[in-house]
């Protein structure tokens, strides 16, 4: 197996470790309702996008109990 003959700098080192950090992901707010959402994104909460309703939500929870 090959060995490196000198080692690699602090420098270089860092300069390939630049990429390696994590990111916050970018989300702004929903104009109908102001929940943070992804951009170009339906809306999870309400269900818009660009002012028209793409998605239908429920509003009332669903319950898992049998009416008995």
């Amino acid at each position: 197996m090959a060995n490196p003959k000198r080692r690699h700098s602090v420098c270089r080192k860092h300069m390939r470790r630049a990429h390696d950090f994590l990111v916050s992901p970018h989300l702004g707010q929903c104009p109908k309702c102001g929940q943070q959402t992804s951009p170009h994104q339906v809306c999870g909460y309400c269900g818009h996008y660009r002012g028209m309703e793409v998605i239908k939500i429920d509003t009332e929870p669903e319950t898992t109990e049998e009416k008995k």
